[in-house]
């Protein structure tokens, strides 16, 4: 018997078009040489690279394929909903509500089975309560991190963020790849002693 998926196919190759208009989602953070700021497509691609390249210190429990899907997943919605720095309180009142009708809107271009796949990966990266939520967003803290430090200050610098605001963002990094941990508060303190990072005064 023969399957039309003609009508499947078009809604999957919508979806692949919309999805290009990441690469024009601009994020504060820059590349690594400081010349220009990445856009959130990079920022993913550098995430999923990363989920390969550390799979082996993730926990025993970590489905790495799961976590490599859900770091793809995550950012789609700031299409819509745009890419909110995460140290601007203000930016962030209602990015809850924004991305959901982003991942509503988004996710709802695929047929009716993927579509439920795409969201279930984006609801358990944005609950973070399992394994692979977990090291899935250390990911995600662990990336700007390191592009800061690259970029000598990068977005810390420009916009004055404090050595508390770094390491309390950075917590999810203990928890999920301990291994982590000793060299994300040597960056730190690497780039409060150059400046880069404000250090608070009692």
């Amino acid at each position: 018997m023969h399957v039309d998926t003609t009508g499947r196919l078009r809604r999957q190759l919508a979806f692949l078009g919309e999805i290009d208009r990441l690469k024009l989602v601009l994020r504060r953070t820059p590349v690594a040489d400081g010349s220009r700021q990445e856009n959130s497509a990079e920022h993913s691609w550098h995430l999923a690279v990363a989920a390969v390249v550390l799979a082996e210190h993730a926990a025993p429990d970590v489905a790495v394929e799961r976590a490599l899907q859900m770091v793809v997943v995550h950012d789609l919605v700031e299409i819509d909903a745009g890419d909110t720095f995460a140290y601007d309180a203000a930016a962030n009142l209602g990015r809850v509500e924004r991305e959901i009708l982003a991942a509503e809107r988004l996710f709802g271009m695929l047929p009716d089975d993927q579509r439920e796949v795409f969201r279930a990966l984006w609801d358990e990266f944005e609950a973070g309560e399992t394994p692979v939520a977990r090291f899935a967003i250390a990911l995600d803290r662990l990336q700007p991190l390191l592009v800061n430090d690259l970029a000598n200050g990068g977005s810390w610098r420009a916009h004055g963020v404090s050595r508390a605001q770094v390491l309390a963002r950075m917590r999810p990094i203990e928890r999920a790849i301990p291994a982590l941990w000793p060299l994300v508060l040597e960056i730190v303190d690497r780039n409060c002693e150059r400046g880069h990072i404000m250090v608070e005064t009692r």
